[in-house]
């Protein structure tokens, strides 16, 4: 894509890991980022940077490190806590991806994945 021409969008996403170890938490930032990939028909070239937050109790790994693994190693990562709101939902992972887009904001297609589809009920789900 020409980033002369290119206009910009930004896409959410969230999941919730299985568990809190490093597994669980680098194959549910895997998955999302890949599904964020996938449903919205981009490749990392067309990523400009990543914004990752984790829920408190998650500690066993930085989900930029899944990124990194599936070969994004010139995308900008950056990965923060969340706020420790009481009985918020455990186990979360989200995301911000800033992308090259050469479609209409309406085109982007926000990814929430296991138990955190419950975040965000009024977006449509894929059919599988």
């Amino acid at each position: 894509m020409d980033t002369t021409t290119a206009t910009f969008g930004a896409i959410r996403g969230a999941t919730q890991a299985e568990g809190e170890d490093r597994g669980s938490v680098l194959a549910a930032t895997e998955e999302l980022l890949r599904e964020v990939l996938a449903r919205n028909g981009l490749t990392g070239a067309q990523l400009v940077s990543v914004l990752f937050t984790a829920t408190p109790d998650l500690t066993s790994a930085f989900p930029a490190e899944a990124a990194r693994r599936l070969g994004l190693t010139d995308v900008p990562l950056l990965c923060a806590c969340e706020i420790g709101v009481p009985d918020a939902m455990p186990r979360v992972i989200r995301l911000l991806a800033h992308v090259q887009w050469d479609r209409p904001r309406s085109a982007l297609r926000h990814v929430y994945l296991h138990g955190a589809a419950r975040l965000r009920p009024d977006l449509p789900r894929p059919v599988p």
